[in-house]
């Protein structure tokens, strides 16, 4: 029953996680226990571990293991999602390296590298995890490119395609010219950039006539095939049926008239470029444009660029501008600011572009999921997320769910002839030729015939089914195990995926299970520096989360994390969290060791201070498992760790062990011993979800355990009814101590002497606290008078008065001399704050809060000169 002299912080984590992991704590199996399951959101497989990885997986390792402790059969499943864009450009750049060129090998052939590049790095982040303290359960670790998972997504594909929800289209797309990949409206982050206004003159057909266009691209007026303007716009009713050239191009195209124009904006004139606009497109179908895409895949321009072809389109513009200015067509430029879509796995600018894809029609999909979130069948924490969620699902838009990427999920669509709709769709290519030979009329048809689409889907497209698809619950949908943990239990993870990921579960949860995929979803804040900005690698303001583990302990770093973190407002990270964090562990840790330290005489009657304190703290104990229950049950995650902080720092620490530590030399009583430990055992309870590591060491030095009795496993405390007027009595006595040390400071009164203290107890405070407040302040007695005792230093606590007999205590001549002299200058110091503001000209000059300073400081010493009044009548 001993703990070592110092806390080491590693060496404890890499005991009692080998010791966890042995022993299967984490594992969870279908029982007649109600079970707790979160499904963990899965980090891409090319990520290592950063600061809002920190955040996310210690809350769901508060929740998980405060489960466990409640008796729930708690689930916790991780895993890591393929991320399609980002592992394919790790590998072609790994390939690069190497002198391989993605486009020189078959896609058998870059799938190879592509999973050999998985099973090297795709397991580091779970791995990174572990340090943390996340006990999932490892066993069931799940990969979005499993072999059932992948089933899953294709089954799915399927049948919506069979249902009419899935469709192929020939749309304005957001194109990656990085990723070489089209991505969905979600994936598009607008940018507000400073760009340039360009005032271009179109020649009209036939006249000297010129039209000024104003353009944030011009580059693009290779794609123009119409001018439009406003039909109601006098400026250019001469215009109307003409004709005007493109520049540089020196194409002829038609001027057409469309109350789409905006005339306040530029020049009230709009070229019209269909390939490379949304609106334009639109434009253009309603006036039968033609349609002239200038781009390459990799936003270089192409052979309708003219001599500009295979440039970037950056560069291109620079040159383009260049000699647009030579040409005098150029009139003038200004600064425009404007929003600029951009990729968000890449980053780079994205380029709308026409393009035959695959989309999921979202409308009718989204309803029951809308209805869920607005009836709170599913709780989004905090709420002020249900209007963003709303909105989104109101406006939804179809979702274009094909990349052109060779990592991921193939499309199960296999072409058998040359038209748009010589194509079927099946979950194998046996079934895909029995479908095509029917649709065909051909019963030559052969498998060699068929060719796959080679589009993958996209990432969201598989992770939308997480909840089900981990429990295999859309290939066998009736499994005791999908029966058992789904709906699972709660959510946590990042408001800017709310759309990407977290309102697509719930559409398929009740496409495909007729239920919602978790009863709650905690939406964390963002992690930010002292500056407020968004810790990232760019920037340089992360830190390395396994290096902050390493210098503060695993505990110490979830409970800095979770000190500043209320849900959905974002954590200003400062490193002093994670001090503050540790230096928390350690208490703990001391606090233990002093307990476990102590000599005990079973002999040894128990004091009364001991058996009071005792009833105290289990008051208070009491009290802060009805905060806690609150706390949780609201996801007020930092209010619950500050609810424990306090009752372990404040109550425990600082007042309860003070209160029944023996005295010096002695033994402690057995009784009190043995409640001693009993509630160091509790508040270990309490404290394990927040630092398991310190409070499983502790636990297992306090006795012997069997591997049935760890604490992972142990049961959360039991509420009962408590005399609340404890505590609010113990608010009065820890003043009166307080009152007490606070003379002896000042006075000088060693605390190794005894004094006397005498009370006039109009609050009637039992007695029965009068042993406490003895041993704490050090006291000979306590004796109740009924007037004020002459010779005596005094305090007030509420309407009681206590007095502190000064005679033989303190030189009683020189504190009357030293509180004279400060009478003396607090009067002279109220005297020059009394002139200043008996000056009108100051008064009515100043600046108010100066005045209502010198006002607060005449206040205060007026207070100050009557204390000091007091304490000398008390004294002569």
């Amino acid at each position: 029953m001993a703990l070592a002299s110092k806390y080491d912080s590693k060496a404890t984590e890499d005991k009692w996680y080998d010791y966890w992991m042995k022993n299967n704590y984490f594992h969870s199996e279908v029982d007649d226990r109600e079970p707790y399951t979160i499904v963990i959101p899965p980090p891409n497989v090319t990520g290592v571990l950063h600061m809002g990885h920190m955040l996310n997986n210690t809350i769901q390792d508060v929740l998980i293991r405060r489960a466990r402790l409640k008796g729930f059969n708690a689930c916790w499943v991780p895993g890591t999602d393929h991320a399609s864009i980002a592992t394919e450009a790790k590998v072609v750049n790994k390939l690069k390296e190497e002198g391989i060129n993605k486009n020189d090998l078959t896609r058998e052939q870059f799938l190879e590298h592509a999973w050999e590049w998985t099973h090297k790095h795709g397991g580091i982040i779970l791995e990174q995890l572990k340090k943390l303290g996340a006990s999932c359960d490892w066993e069931r670790t799940a990969f979005t490119m499993d072999e059932d998972l992948s089933k899953s997504v294709i089954k799915v594909f399927v049948d919506l395609h069979n249902k009419g929800h899935v469709y192929r289209g020939y749309r304005m797309v957001n194109w990656d010219p990085q990723a070489k990949t089209t991505l969905s409206d979600e994936e598009v982050i607008h940018v507000e950039k400073e760009g340039k206004l360009f005032y271009l003159n179109y020649k009209i057909e036939g006249s000297t006539d010129v039209l000024t266009i104003a353009t944030t691209r011009p580059e693009t007026i290779f794609g123009d095939t119409a001018i439009c303007i406003n039909p109601n716009d006098e400026r250019f009713t001469h215009l109307k049926g003409k004709k005007a050239i493109v520049p540089i191009a020196n194409r002829v195209i038609p001027i057409i008239e469309d109350e789409y124009v905006d005339v306040e904006f530029g020049t009230g004139c709009l070229k019209v470029t269909p390939a490379h606009d949304e609106n334009d497109k639109m434009l253009g179908d309603k006036h039968n444009l033609d349609v002239v895409d200038i781009f390459n895949d990799d936003a270089t321009l192409n052979s309708n660029g003219l001599h500009y072809e295979g440039k970037d389109r950056f560069v291109a513009r620079r040159d383009i501008v260049k000699e647009l200015e030579e040409l005098e067509v150029l009139v003038k430029t200004e600064t425009h600011i404007n929003k600029v879509g951009t990729s968000e796995r890449t980053g780079a600018v994205i380029e709308p572009k026409l393009s035959d894809q695959w989309f999921l029609k979202m409308k009718e999909l989204a309803q029951p999921a809308l209805d869920a979130v607005l009836e709170k069948e599913v709780a989004l924490v905090p709420e002020k997320f249900i209007n963003t969620y709303r909105h989104w699902m109101e406006n939804v838009r179809d979702w274009n769910i094909s990349r052109q990427l060779w990592w991921g999920h193939q499309i199960p669509a296999y072409y058998y002839g040359d038209a748009k709709e010589d194509y079927v769709v099946a979950e194998t290519k046996e079934d895909a030729l029995k479908l095509a030979k029917e649709k065909s009329n051909n019963q030559d048809l052969k498998l060699e015939d068929l060719r796959q689409d080679p589009d993958a889907l996209d990432t969201w497209f598989s992770s939308w089914l997480w909840p089900m698809s981990v429990f295999n619950g859309i290939l066998e949908p009736d499994n005791k195990e999908i029966n058992y943990y789904y709906p699972t239990n709660d959510l946590v993870t990042a408001p800017e995926i709310l759309f990407f990921w977290v309102a697509r579960m719930i559409i398929a949860g009740y496409e495909y299970r007729g239920e919602k995929p978790f009863n709650n979803v905690y939406l964390t804040g963002i992690v930010r520096d002292k500056q407020r900005r968004k810790m990232s690698k760019s920037l340089g303001n992360s830190p390395d989360p396994l290096m902050l583990i390493d210098k503060y302990g695993a505990d110490g770093i979830r409970v800095g994390m979770l000190l500043s973190s209320p849900a959905g407002n974002d954590l200003m990270f400062d490193e002093d969290l994670c001090k503050q964090g540790s230096g928390f562990v350690n208490k703990i840790f001391n606090a233990s060791r002093l307990i476990l330290g102590w000599e005990v005489d079973e002999n040894k009657d128990q004091p009364d201070y001991a058996k009071t304190a005792i009833d105290w703290y289990e008051a208070k104990f009491q009290k802060a498992l009805v905060e806690l229950e609150d706390h949780y049950s609201k996801y007020r995650m930092s209010d619950a760790l500050m609810t424990t902080y306090k009752l372990i720092w404040d109550d425990f620490c600082s007042w309860f062990l003070e209160m029944i530590k023996p005295p010096y030399g002695e033994k402690i009583d057995g009784t009190t011993f043995k409640s001693a430990v009993s509630i160091l055992e509790n508040n270990l309870k309490v404290l394990h979800p927040f630092v398991p590591f310190i409070s499983e060491e502790i636990w297992q030095n306090i006795s012997e355990r069997s591997t049935d009795e760890a604490l992972i496993i142990s049961k959360w405390p039991e509420q009962y009814d408590v005399n609340a007027s404890i505590i609010e009595d113990f608010n009065k006595v820890t003043e009166v101590i307080s009152g007490i040390r606070t003379i002896r400071k000042e006075k000088n009164i060693s605390f190794k002497d005894t004094i006397e203290v005498k009370v006039i107890n109009t609050e009637k405070l039992s007695d029965k606290y009068n042993s406490i407040i003895a041993k704490m302040g050090n006291l000979s007695s306590i004796e109740t008078v009924n007037e004020s005792v002459d010779g005596a230093l005094s305090f007030r606590v509420k309407s009681n008065e206590y007095f502190i007999p000064m005679a033989g205590a303190i030189d009683v001549d020189a504190e009357i001399e030293k509180l004279k002299a400060e009478l003396d200058y607090t009067e002279g110091f109220l005297k020059s704050v009394k002139k200043k503001l008996s000056n009108e000209r100051f008064v009515n000059n100043a600046p108010e809060q100066v005045v209502a300073v010198e006002k607060k400081k005449q206040s205060e010493a007026e207070a100050k000169i009557e204390t000091i009044k007091a304490s000398l009548a008390s004294l002569q």
